[in-house]
């Protein structure tokens, strides 16, 4: 980024490339994931220090190497099923392969990670460890749910480092103009929108919940329910993805899977609390 850059060209001016050497690269959007899990792991250790669990440290750190292939797997599974898969069924090669061979062989890296499958993907790895454990699934969701929004917000500032997943078209006065973004057209910087709402805001008000203990499952079970609320208001702003468009003229894929997870958060909420 240069000595100045007005707002509303700041993803114009900057890099993605955090720093390379010869053919490596090494970009912000690894760097970011990298910060959060971080995070993700101190502030766990954070609680287990500070707060009555019955989990041990050995158990928590054994799940985080869990918990990334879960987010990397189900992330990745998911933007495939849920957002492109007829592009995907004729080069499945490209679900896992940084490298284009159609053409001129070139890196061009993996696009395109899912929240609703990255979270689909630490659930079912969750439990699978938890059963390998044999320990409460629950409360062990609930140990790390405050302090996954965090993590989050980094997810969230990296799509706005690399001028992705912009929002649509406006002319309020903090619009910005994205790179990838053909047209050239003011947007609301929805990234940072979810940045702040679902990750500072939502990691605020579940930090300071997180003693709250009605039943096992009851922080987690909140958390689904915040999230998707402010999700789904918040994909008003954003444009939907250019494969897939409107659905049923307003909605977006987003707001789709929202609502099966708002179904699936009333289903644990009476199941639980029952």
């Amino acid at each position: 980024m240069g000595e100045f850059c007005d707002w509303a060209y700041i993803p114009e001016c900057i890099n993605p490339v955090m720093f390379h050497t010869g053919a490596l690269e090494i970009r912000w959007y690894g760097v970011t994931y990298v910060i959060a899990f971080l995070i993700t792991y101190y502030l766990v250790f954070y609680r287990l220090k500070k707060e009555k669990f019955e989990f041990t440290k050995r158990a928590v750190s054994d799940f985080i190497f869990w918990a990334i292939l879960g987010v990397l797997i189900g992330g990745r599974l998911g933007y495939v099923l849920f957002y492109d898969l007829k592009y995907f069924i004729t080069h499945p090669l490209r679900i896992i392969s940084p490298f284009n061979f159609s053409g001129e062989f070139h890196y061009t890296g993996i696009y395109g990670m899912s929240y609703h499958g990255g979270l689909g993907g630490v659930l079912v790895a969750g439990f699978l460890f938890c059963r390998k454990k044999k320990i409460n699934f629950w409360q062990f969701a609930d140990l790390f749910t405050p302090a996954v929004p965090l993590g989050y917000t980094f997810g969230r500032l990296a799509n706005f480092i690399n001028g992705e997943l912009y929002g649509r078209v406006t002319d309020v006065s903090w619009g910005m103009y994205f790179p990838l973004d053909s047209t050239h057209q003011l947007r609301h910087p929805s990234q940072l929108y979810e940045a702040f709402f679902e990750g500072i805001f939502l990691f605020i008000i579940l930090w300071s919940l997180r003693r709250v203990k009605y039943f096992d499952g009851f922080v987690f079970s909140l958390y689904l329910f915040s999230y998707v609320a402010l999700r789904f208001f918040i994909e008003f702003f954003r444009e939907p993805d250019s494969q897939i468009g409107f659905i049923l003229d307003k909605f977006t894929m987003g707001q789709i899977l929202c609502s099966a997870m708002v179904l699936a958060g009333i289903f644990i909420f009476l199941f639980k609390k029952r």
